[in-house]
């Protein structure tokens, strides 16, 4: 199984249909089209509230960071680490 929190892409793994939008898409889609149409795998949603990952490639509010973070099982340094050398 595949998580995406992309719809569009969603689509586009499940639609061997191509659409003048797709035109020029890279060819992985095409890779994870054919394994999709094989049954070897699957590409389903997961909101972005959830989506772990975030946390590796974009800037998250606080809240959404700290959850994400004690979900990796990451803990906070035992002592604040601001301005030391």
């Amino acid at each position: 199984m595949v998580y995406c929190d992309n719809v569009s892409v969603i689509y586009l793994a499940g639609n061997p249909a191509q659409h003048q939008c797709t035109k020029h898409i890279e060819m992985n889609i095409h890779f994870v089209r054919e394994k999709v149409t094989r049954g070897q795998v699957r590409v389903l949603h997961v909101p972005s509230r959830y989506q772990i990952a975030d946390i590796f490639t974009k800037g998250l509010p606080l809240v959404l960071f700290e959850d994400f973070r004690d979900n990796l099982s990451v803990r906070r340094p035992p002592a604040s680490t601001a301005g030391v050398f």
